[in-house]
């Protein structure tokens, strides 16, 4: 379960790269009823989405040269510096390198060998997101990629994330949870994209979850508000009821009604 009790290698923020953070800020507060405060004038547009004054994402305006709209998702590290270093070893990359975000924290975008982007967050004064696993809120990310053992292979050298076999209905799920917390602690999964016709075209990516009081009509207020709903309601016994959805700009993203209550 994914909570605010941070621990290395667990995911500690999440934002949003849009060409239009005002129509964003529409979007995701139409469907999730989140609020923007910026970080100020001096912070290139980068402000907080907040929830009953909790922050729980970031967002930005990006442009094409940046890449495609997408949601980011970091991980918490000791030493953004070594986890670069560490990345490059794996042959990964680093596409920003880690710096001093005015002592707040350090922040790094890596790649996976894949190619896959995801962040780092080593904190200052900010540990990360002010909410996990409630509605509204971060609960879960999955990485879809075509090599799940290497993946989890090169995760596991840089982050030190772990991984375990879940059995479910179709197969088996490869869950993820920081090294040394135990399965009790998982936050996310990995899917092969093989198995996935609706991500294989797309390519690999860390897609990350939000928990809702009810899929179906947050699906449907998706569409309503310009976003497109990739894959529609389904429900995985035992694990709750979700569905995929692109913002109107094409940031992936999911939300799920857990089966067990969050938190």
């Amino acid at each position: 379960m994914l909570t605010t009790r941070f621990v290395n290698g667990a995911p500690n923020w999440v934002d949003v790269g849009t060409p239009d953070l005002d129509g964003a800020l529409s979007f995701y507060g139409g469907l999730f009823g989140w609020q923007f405060r910026s970080a100020g004038p001096d912070a290139g547009g980068y402000g907080f989405f907040q929830l009953d004054g909790r922050t729980v994402a970031g967002g930005m305006p990006t442009g094409p040269e940046q890449g495609p709209p997408a949601w980011t998702v970091y991980f918490r590290s000791e030493d953004a510096q070594d986890t670069a270093a560490l990345a490059e070893q794996a042959h990964g990359g680093v596409l920003f390198r880690p710096v001093d975000v005015r002592g707040e924290g350090h922040m790094a975008i890596l790649a996976d060998r894949a190619r896959v982007p995801f962040g780092v967050w080593q904190p200052g004064r900010t540990e990360g997101v002010d909410m996990a696993n409630e509605p509204g809120a971060l609960c879960w990310v999955e990485l879809y990629t075509a090599d799940v053992a290497a993946a989890a292979a090169f995760y596991h050298r840089v982050l030190g994330l772990e991984t375990s076999g879940v059995p479910l209905p179709g197969g088996t799920y490869t869950c993820v949870n920081a090294g040394g917390a135990g399965e009790g602690e998982m936050f996310g999964g990995m899917v092969p994209l093989a198995d996935d016709p609706a991500e294989a075209e797309a390519g690999p990516y860390w897609l990350p979850y939000f928990e809702v009081d009810d899929t179906d009509a947050v699906a449907e207020k998706a569409r309503r508000l310009g976003g497109t709903v990739r894959v529609p309601p389904s429900t995985l016994e035992g694990v709750g009821r979700m569905a995929r959805i692109a913002d109107p700009y094409g940031a992936r993203f999911a939300v799920i009604t857990s089966a067990s209550p969050p938190g």
